[in-house]
């Protein structure tokens, strides 16, 4: 072979040699890394689709949880345990209205309009609101500081058949406090805000009370004692089984057993009334063991 067709050739093998090389070396050298334009992705993005944060916020209180109070969907029920943060929110809001007894918080239930509502309550979303404040109530808040609301919505944030924090927390503003001279305003207050509650077994009186109870009871004696013209109202209350005149008799025996265990601790009896109610005013389920166990009470409030 001749110099020119060897020169030729080591030039052919040079090229072919370098474009090899360029190709399986180099050609991802000149591609660029795309760039995330982050101001155009929303926050959002990078977190749980489904999140719905647990937000209290009110004059005095500011509390966020990513995590929220969850339902199973068609369930009025909240599921139980609730993670860590949403108790700590609990916890916070509990110190706040025991601090604040003239606050009030209203809770709106949500619920999709496909689901279906198997409760005694107008819709499912008032159904879990009145759940979240029977949860918040077996917390220690106070039952009469909340409100309850329901709406239907056309959708909720979910996860499969669980439903991420159907609802939200009002607060009222709240009114002044009395002086803090005006005592037994402020112990009137204190007894109707969070009144005595005596619940019975079914056809069955019981005068066992808790240490919380019995100190309610002395406010009560206290507060009778130092207001001459006061007067106790005693309701009685049970659930729905059996005919509804048979219920009223039974809440208005509750009613009298409770009245007659408070003239034995200092009340006379002619400063108390009772009257029942019957299973016309349930705060539980009647469908339920612990909800009919919640609706045989009595409440004892001052007039």
């Amino acid at each position: 072979m001749s110099k020119k067709a060897l020169y030729l050739l080591g030039i052919a093998i040079t090229i072919i040699l370098g474009t090899f090389l360029y190709v399986n070396f180099c050609c991802n050298c000149s591609m660029k890394t795309p760039v995330v334009d982050t101001e155009k992705v929303p926050v959002a993005a990078a977190q749980d689709a489904t999140l719905v944060p647990f937000i209290l916020n009110g004059s005095g209180i500011d509390y966020h949880a990513n995590d929220n109070i969850k339902f199973l969907k068609n369930s009025f029920a909240v599921i139980l345990p609730v993670g860590d943060s949403v108790s700590i929110g609990v916890e916070n809001l509990k110190t706040f209205l025991i601090a604040n007894p003239k606050q009030k918080v209203t809770i709106t239930g949500y619920a999709t309009s496909d689901e279906k509502n198997t409760t005694a309550f107008e819709n499912l979303g008032l159904a879990r609101a009145n759940d979240i404040k029977k949860f918040f109530v077996s917390k220690g808040l106070p039952d009469a500081q909340f409100d309850t609301k329901g709406e239907i919505t056309d959708k909720w944030k979910m996860s499969l058949d669980t439903l991420f924090g159907p609802a939200k927390y009002e607060f009222a503003a709240s009114e002044a406090t009395p002086a803090a001279t005006d005592e037994w305003s402020v112990l009137k207050d204190k007894i109707n805000g969070d009144p005595l509650i005596l619940h019975f077994n079914t056809n069955k009186s019981s005068d066992k009370l808790t240490d919380v109870e019995k100190q309610k009871v002395a406010d009560l004696v206290k507060y009778m004692e130092h207001v001459k013209d006061a007067a106790i109202l005693v309701v009685g209350h049970s659930d729905n089984v059996g005919n509804r005149d048979s219920n009223v008799v039974l809440g208005q025996k509750r009613a009298e057993f409770s009245k007659t265990y408070l003239s034995k601790n200092g009340i006379e009896s002619s400063r108390i009334t009772t009257e029942s109610k019957g299973p016309d005013e349930p705060i539980g389920e009647n469908t339920t063991a612990e909800g009919k166990a919640n609706n045989r009470r009595t409440v004892i409030t001052i007039k």
